[in-house]
């Protein structure tokens, strides 16, 4: 094991996550300890081994639970769909806590609002019947063991504290990669790069939404941006 001099790395879940199966069970933790780094998991609200709240209200700042957790850095960070947003409001506000920051599974969608597959989702969430296989998908993931699917629907229902636009966006001042499957939904990535002061996108073939943290691909482009790869 390598033995470095670096601030810890916090890893965040996405929504349906937790970090015992996001980061643990892929073997993210394992890989960056082995690199001689410190590894912080996060549980968003409504997740894992955090509290459970039913109210959308309750979700209005996700970043909370971060800051409760590492206080005021600074740390690198990975996140991965919600939790790459958090992270991402996180960063623009507190810019100066980051040293590098990876977010997975995040770029056009940050600008570009479905709102009424939102609904389905949601609906799908809640027990409905969808033909809409994203829906579908979703709603498998909030029955996952450990998981509590009107928690999870209020996650989706929130009102945010805070807007994040290519202005909020700016302010992030550290390093920031962009990992993108070629098959997700939420790409591309170029939107949320332009916006960026200091980013750079890499694209992980024949890869969905889902598999994103589960990918050879984005394990090795994370790691070679954290200057956390074996050897």
């Amino acid at each position: 094991m390598r033995v470095v001099s670096e601030p810890p790395v916090v890893l965040v879940h996405g929504w349906g996550g937790s970090y015992a199966r996001t980061w643990q069970q892929p073997g993210w933790q394992a890989l960056l300890e082995d690199a001689g780094r410190t590894v912080v998991g996060i549980d968003l609200l409504g997740h894992g081994q955090a509290p459970k709240p039913h109210e959308p209200e309750a979700y209005t700042d996700l970043t909370q639970r971060i800051v409760d957790v590492v206080g005021d850095g600074p740390f690198d960070a990975v996140g991965f769909s919600l939790g790459a947003i958090t992270l991402l409001e996180l960063a623009s506000r507190h810019p100066e806590r980051f040293g590098r920051l990876a977010v997975m599974g995040v770029g056009r969608n940050l600008f570009e609002r479905d709102d009424e597959r939102t609904k389905r989702i949601i609906a799908a969430v809640e027990g409905e019947a969808s033909d809409d296989v994203t829906a579908q998908l979703f709603a498998q993931y909030s029955r996952q063991p450990g998981n509590d699917p009107v928690a999870l629907a209020a996650i989706m229902k929130r009102r945010r504290a805070r807007a994040l636009g290519a202005e909020e966006l700016g302010r992030i001042s550290c390093p920031v990669l962009v990992v993108m499957g070629d098959k997700d939904f939420a790409g591309p990535a170029d939107p949320l790069v332009a916006v960026l002061p200091d980013a750079r996108a890499v694209s992980i073939r024949n890869c969905d939404h889902f598999a994103t943290t589960e990918a050879f691909g984005a394990i090795d482009a994370v790691l070679e941006f954290l200057e956390a790869a074996p050897g």
